[in-house]
């Protein structure tokens, strides 16, 4: 039986990155080699210095939404909203802050212009023009990690150059290093690049609450591959290429695909002993402990060596999480 407490590590606080790097690409990049269990150094920017021609990049593309809105009662008193998902036309799921605020108080946001009312636990109502537009009254939603109040800033360096599809709640990580320059350049020496779409939710920051780890239930999130990165996927294992997951939203969006599902809602809990059916390298960032991303990582890295590259992470003060430096596991 895995247990959740295999998956801790020591990590001093002051390893957990509080802002992006001023250039992206400068990132740190561990690189950890499964045949030979070498486990090296080097900078994000040359990255595609460990890709061949006819491998296959798989990028995940959804964007950020800015689902944070500030904004206060009638009486005053501050509260947060954290848009969740839209349920109508007009309606959104919601987490709010304090959580004694009562149904039917109406809250108003960018001093006056916007309001809405919490017409049921859990639940927030606008206006239907206001729905329309309320995420340009929000701001970045940074994980809970991250010490201090969004800048301007964020809403650059917490979405990836490729953002496309509306819909996460929180960046997939992996792919913030990339910049246009580097994907077009891997693109000249004939290194594939491919799209998917994983709109990740806040299950990626609740934590896992049973020592059994075969207990925890994922929460689903909404994914698309398309016709296009299927047809490229068929024609890079028939070209002998890798496939290459960026992050752990593509890879689960590419297993969940070798299920045989390309659309819908996939709840895929990948953990030590899982059987990998088309990913063949991954990068990704650092993970907290005990986490469903780190027990991923150790199913795909093999749990002795993560633990050991993790070790020489923190010895080599990488910095951690999502505004952190980069892995790459061959």
């Amino acid at each position: 039986m895995p247990k959740l407490s295999e998956f801790d590590y020591p990590l001093p606080k002051e390893l957990i990155a509080q802002h992006p790097l001023k250039n992206r690409e400068e990132a740190r990049l561990l690189i950890i080699n499964r045949q030979t269990c070498q486990i090296t150094h080097g900078v994000f920017k040359d990255i595609g210095c460990f890709f061949k021609k006819k491998d296959l990049l798989v990028l995940n593309d959804t964007k950020v939404l800015h689902c944070r809105l500030m904004g206060n009662k009638t009486t005053g008193g501050r509260v947060e909203i954290l848009l969740t998902r839209r349920l109508s036309g007009s309606t959104f799921s919601c987490l709010v802050q304090p959580s004694r605020t009562k149904v039917g108080e109406k809250i108003i946001f960018a001093e006056g212009k916007i309001s809405g009312h919490l017409s049921a636990r859990g639940q927030i109502s606008f206006k239907q023009a206001d729905a329309d537009t309320i995420y340009n009254y929000g701001v970045v939603p940074l994980p809970p990690y991250i010490k201090r109040e969004p800048v301007d800033s964020d809403k650059v360096f917490y979405q990836t150059v490729y953002a496309k599809n509306e819909g996460a709640l929180a960046s997939p990580t992996a792919g913030l290093h990339f910049t246009k320059e580097i994907l077009a350049d891997l693109s000249v020496k004939g290194i594939q690049l491919a799209y998917v779409t994983l709109h990740v939710g806040l299950g990626t920051f609740r934590p896992v609450r049973c020592e059994n780890i075969l207990e925890h239930k994922m929460e689903p999130e909404y994914f698309q591959v398309p016709d296009e990165t299927i047809a490229k996927l068929k024609q890079a294992k028939a070209d002998k290429g890798r496939i290459i997951a960026v992050g752990t939203t593509a890879l689960r969006t590419l297993e969940t695909y070798a299920d045989g599902r390309k659309e819908g809602n996939t709840d895929l809990f990948i953990y030590p002993g899982y059987k990998f059916k088309l990913v063949d390298c991954m990068l990704t960032n650092f993970h907290l402990p005990m986490t469903t991303l780190f027990m991923l990582v150790c199913a795909f890295g093999g749990e002795k060596l993560m633990k050991q590259a993790y070790q020489e992470a923190v010895e080599k003060k990488y910095r951690f999480y999502s505004y952190g430096d980069a892995m790459l596991i061959l």
